[in-house]
């Protein structure tokens, strides 16, 4: 087991996905609240915790089938306690040997590639399980403008792949999204870092 499994198996023992859904929560939903889901889709949630978003995207009535995985079968345990749909799939694996015929719609990852070093193969790997026009939403508070959290990596002492916005934009890129990113800030937070600069959204187009 890698110590970032290990790390997050442990998490999901002491209650910390209940933590980190309440941390994530207010930005998350802002975020999926500005996005359209029109047509019959398919979601995939990579890092997906305890759940909490596939849940929240299940409940789409144009959603088909909503996945999630993650490394850490403590988080599946949890996600699995939780389930309230047929919709919803959890499987524990870790994206690399993740062997998945289909393609999705959607795929969404909250706080998690950063933790695949280095991000560009597993982030190739997302291109390649999106559909034409699919679309890829990146989400993360872990990048060198905050200042703040980049001290984070030192912190850990967990493998984490530091980038700043400017490089995350650029990696997209270079692997053939069409790149636009959203910056969801909690003007209510106590923490400045989340006021000034909040949750970097990189949305990756096909």
């Amino acid at each position: 087991m890698d110590k970032v499994t290990k790390l997050f198996d442990t998490w999901a023992k002491g209650g910390r996905s209940e933590i980190m859904e309440r941390e994530h929560r207010k930005t998350v939903t802002k975020f999926l609240r500005s996005l359209s889901f029109k047509k019959s889709f398919s979601f995939l949630d990579v890092g997906c915790g305890n759940g909490w978003v596939v849940r929240e995207i299940a409940t789409r009535k144009n959603c088909k089938i909503a996945v999630g995985i993650d490394k850490s079968k403590n988080m599946i345990k949890s996600a699995l306690a939780k389930k309230i749909s047929s919709k919803e799939n959890y499987i524990q694996t870790d994206l690399k040997s993740w062997d998945y015929r289909g393609k999705f719609d959607y795929i969404f990852s909250m706080e998690s590639l950063y933790y695949l070093v280095p991000m560009e193969p597993p982030l190739k790997k997302l291109y390649k399980l999106l559909k034409r026009g699919g679309q890829f939403f990146c989400g993360t508070d872990f990048y060198t403008d905050t200042k703040v959290t980049k001290r984070w990596k030192d912190q850990m002492k967990i493998p984490m792949d530091l980038r700043s916005k400017k490089e995350w934009v650029q990696m997209f890129k270079d692997i053939g999204f069409q790149t636009k990113t959203n910056q969801i800030r909690d003007p209510k937070s106590y923490k400045k870092w989340k006021r000034e600069f909040g949750t970097l959204f990189i949305i990756g187009k096909k």
